[in-house]
């Protein structure tokens, strides 16, 4: 060992390895504490100002450094970077393994060349040397070149690493901390995901995007989540629902928002306690942001009034509501499990006379009185709109007068199948048939349970149905084939053989809207899509194929023949017209 105190090296720490050589390691003098201390402040400062653990950025410095020098020094090297407290620098250490016969000179060290260094070593040693990169190390470089050069060989590269260290880790130090803020901020809020949050506007970004202040972070209200009409200037108090955390987002990660429909339910549960204590639940709301909402309360002790606990003494509690939505109206109305009841009531202030359900489809006729029809409407369909997403029914608001009328177009269609009387007509519009291709679709059994015409006569019914849609397409074609004006795919649509009104409606709630969407879609998919069942899936798409194959092309030469008639009468009348003026000028 080098006992001389004007030399740069004597015993350091032994590092720890897998193999089963002794260690032996080598180093500098003891450094004096540096003047400057930056590193060692920083962290400091860092830790108690970031609430960030000391020991994660102790290890993220020396991490950085590590990775500096294996950069500038080689990958090769063995190094390993140590994080001095009492120095408040990151120390740097190459090892190498003591040989006889050398082949890798930045890993090994020959035993003659070690001896000669004044080393005392032996065969499978590790012999550990700190590089002095730090500025205030200068002199100690200079002295362990000379003594340990060529050994080493990182003069060259020694001189650009102190600059290139101190960027990497200022760079790697920023880094961590605004991932441990990152992490710190994600860990606070991510339990109150679906909560309200109060903060306070700072400032505007780019999108009308508004950023708010939530004490140890900060927030964004996006543009596409704030209530339409609703303004804020800097500094003012706001109250929004903790809608997303974007662990990934390169600005605020905490997404807030003041449209979304739980925040209203979140609203009504810290003004009603009954909310809050579980004995009267929100089992539904529906939302417009700005300017109307409707919920649906239920209660779990029947001596509790959902409804009136949710408006309070004198409307007190959904008035704070309001107050807090700014003016935005508010219907609450009980739940109900009865699908019919629960309709009705979600469409009031309107008045319900009738309700006529379709399960199959999930919709709902509601027929109001004549006076009613724009309450229950609303303003741009605004009341029925609310009621759909409320209950999840489709709904169709008529009134009383087109209901009638409806009513006997319908008997009157059915009436148009060979062997039935208006009075079965009407037997089978009160079983719920409403159009040709319902009863050419059902069963013997359904059409056997209809007063008037029995299990005997299901079948022949069902076949004279499909013969009755059958003619009245070929009416429809004929009629299409005359024609000036070009066809909507709507009315293509019904050319199509098995097709009606229903079928056209149910393709359209699909997203079907024309013979081409049709003929495109996989029979199973549009089975699946439309909730026909396959046998009909097949039978449209054999019915469009035909349609295409053969009726079009009719319709479509027969439609320019007759433009091309109409185009030549009137040719011929303007003709006319200029001969009987030009005859009329000889006579004057």
């Amino acid at each position: 060992m080098l006992s001389s105190e004007d030399t740069t090296a004597q015993a350091l720490p032994s590092k720890s390895t897998s193999r089963s050589s002794k260690r032996k390691a080598m180093a500098t003098q003891q450094q004096a504490p540096s003047s400057e201390g930056s590193l060692l402040q920083a962290i400091e400062m860092v830790a108690k100002e970031k609430g960030i653990d000391r020991g994660r950025l102790v290890k993220t410095v020396e991490e950085a450094i590590l990775k500096a020098a294996q950069s500038v020094f080689g990958l090769n090297r063995e190094l390993q970077a140590t994080f001095s407290e009492e120095t408040g620098q990151v120390d740097l250490f190459q090892f190498m393994t003591v040989v006889d016969d050398v082949s890798d000179d930045e890993r090994e060290i020959a035993l003659e060349d070690a001896q000669k260094a004044g080393l005392e070593a032996e065969i499978g040693e590790e012999l550990g040397f700190q590089i002095f990169w730090h500025p205030s190390d200068a002199r100690k470089a200079i002295d362990q070149d000379k003594e340990f050069g060529d050994l080493l060989m990182v003069k060259q590269a020694r001189s650009s690493f102190g600059r290139i260290a101190a960027q990497t880790a200022k760079q790697v130090l920023i880094q961590r901390v605004r991932d441990e803020e990152r992490d710190i901020i994600f860990n606070e809020f991510k339990d109150k995901k679906g909560e309200l949050i109060k903060g306070v506007v700072r400032r505007f970004e780019k999108g009308n995007n508004l950023i708010v202040d939530l004490g140890r972070a900060e927030g964004v209200l996006p543009f596409r989540e704030q209530t339409p009409r609703e303004t804020y200037r800097p500094g003012d108090r706001i109250v929004a629902l903790l809608k997303d955390i974007d662990r990934e987002a390169r600005g605020p990660q905490i997404i807030l928002s003041r449209s979304d429909g739980k925040l209203v339910e979140k609203l009504f549960e810290s003004e009603v306690p009954e909310i809050y204590e579980g004995i009267v639940k929100i089992v539904a709301c529906a939302r417009e942001p700005g300017a109307r909402s409707k919920i649906a309360v239920m209660s779990r002790d029947a001596d509790v009034d959902p409804v009136g606990a949710c408006v309070g003494m004198k409307g007190s509690r959904v008035q704070a509501v309001v107050q807090e939505l700014r003016g935005e109206k508010i219907d609450i109305v009980p739940w109900d499990r009865d699908p019919a009841r629960f309709v009705c009531a979600a469409i009031q202030p309107a008045e319900v006379n009738k309700v006529i359900v379709n399960e199959a489809d999930g919709r709902m006729e509601l027929v109001v009185p004549d006076e009613k029809l724009s309450l229950a409407i609303g303003r741009k369909g605004q009341n029925v709109r609310l009621a759909w997403h409320l209950t999840g029914w489709k709904l169709d608001i008529i009134s009383e007068s087109k209901f009638k009328q409806m009513e006997e177009d319908a008997i009157a269609q059915l009436g148009r199948i060979d062997g039935v009387t208006e009075q079965v007509a009407r037997s089978m519009y009160r079983m719920g048939f409403r159009a040709l291709e319902e009863v050419a679709e059902a069963s013997t059994e359904e059409l056997g349970g209809i007063q008037g015409v029995g299990s005997e006569n299901a079948v022949s019914i069902r076949d004279a149905a499909e013969a009755t849609m059958e003619r009245l397409r070929q009416e429809r074609v004929v009629a299409a084939s005359a024609k000036l004006e070009p066809l909507t795919e709507s009315d293509k649509l019904l050319l199509v053989r098995g097709v009606g009104e229903r079928t056209v409606q149910m393709l359209a709630d699909a997203g079907y809207r024309s013979v081409d969407e049709l003929l495109r879609e996989d029979e199973d998919r549009l089975a699946t899509k439309t909730g026909m069942g396959p046998k009909k899936a097949r039978a449209l798409r054999k019915g469009a194929e035909q349609f295409v194959q053969s009726d079009w092309r009719g319709i479509e030469a027969a439609r320019k023949a007759t433009v091309a008639a109409v185009a030549a009468h009137a040719a011929a009348s303007s003709t006319d017209i200029v001969v009987a003026s030009d005859s009329s000028s000889a006579l004057s």
